[in-house]
């Protein structure tokens, strides 16, 4: 994706003399330091890399202006229980020169994300973030926000349903098989235990590798209380059919929260395809390939 493309029609301007003003104004301590923008398929925050060490993470639009308090607020609860590195926050800003919303400076983590450096050994992996999934959930959630994808999947009925109309329509998707798989997912008993931590957007751009190895996870804007169905969904965002039995095992998941999970699968893949098609290939080409896998593992099991 192109630095600087724009997604959504409310979404604010930045660029690097937007973050060193901000730098300078309210924390001068770092002020001098070089800014450069990181180039990423990511969705509602833009990225600058603020000298060797840090981050700055500015919402791009209002959804995304509330999760800044909160992963402030959080991720220094959840890290210490968790088996990958997780950002860190330093500071919080507030709006100025010109930015409307609160933004962050965060440690830097090193590692590229698993868009563009997939790692050596899948398995391995799988197993790796089936159990990040199992230590965040087991966290008691006393207090914890609700996250954005901690409800049930059918409030996303009427978009799903467009998406499966338009990319049918195109011959993108099997309309059919989709919408027999959705109907499925709608007729699923829902969540009746005690509200889970999840992170809510396990996505190939929010995890980190280094050396061919899975080492982080990133962007918690979505993390909260809910279901911890939404979590599984990373078994057809980012695995293989060969893989997803190792991530599962590890995660711990029954076999309602696997279907509820597959579930959220296909509503994220439908639904950001449909929505980023156009303006982020490389999140399209992810929600692409989740509905291919899912599709297809419906098929195998029907």
């Amino acid at each position: 994706m192109a630095a600087g493309a724009r997604m959504h029609a409310d979404e604010a301007d930045t660029d690097e003399s937007l973050v060193e003003a901000l730098i300078r104004a309210q924390f001068p301590q770092w002020a001098g330091l070089p800014v450069t923008r990181v180039v990423s398929a990511g969705t509602d925050n833009a990225m600058y890399r603020l000298g060797d060490g840090m981050t700055v993470r500015l919402p791009r639009i209002p959804g995304a202006a509330a999760d800044v308090a909160k992963e402030n607020r959080w991720l220094p609860h959840l890290a210490p229980h968790l088996p990958l590195d997780v950002p860190e926050p330093l500071a919080q800003g507030v709006p100025g020169d010109g930015f409307p919303y609160p933004w962050s400076v965060y440690r830097w983590l090193d590692g590229e994300n698993l868009f563009d450096a997939p790692v050596t050994d899948l398995r391995e992996a799988a197993v790796g973030l089936g159990r990040f999934v199992a230590a965040l959930r087991g966290v008691d959630a006393a207090g914890a926000p609700v996250s954005f994808r901690g409800g049930p999947v059918a409030t996303r009925d009427e978009g799903v349903r467009a998406a499966i109309r338009d990319l049918g329509a195109d011959g993108t998707h099997d309309a059919e098989a989709a919408t027999a798989l959705w109907e499925e997912t709608l007729r699923l008993p829902q969540w009746d235990g005690a509200p889970a931590w999840l992170h809510g957007d396990l996505l190939p751009g929010n995890l980190l590798a280094r050396d061919g190895r899975l080492r982080a996870v990133i962007d918690f804007g979505g993390v909260g209380a809910g279901d911890p169905a939404c979590d599984t969904m990373a078994a057809w965002t980012l695995l293989t059919a060969g893989t997803r039995g190792a991530f599962r095992e590890a995660a711990g998941a029954d076999d309602a929260t696997w279907a509820r999970g597959r579930g959220w699968a296909l509503c994220f893949g439908l639904t950001a395809e449909h929505y980023y098609r156009e303006t982020n290939p490389v999140l399209a080409a992810v929600a692409h390939r989740t509905v291919v896998e899912v599709l297809a593992e419906y098929r195998r099991a029907g």
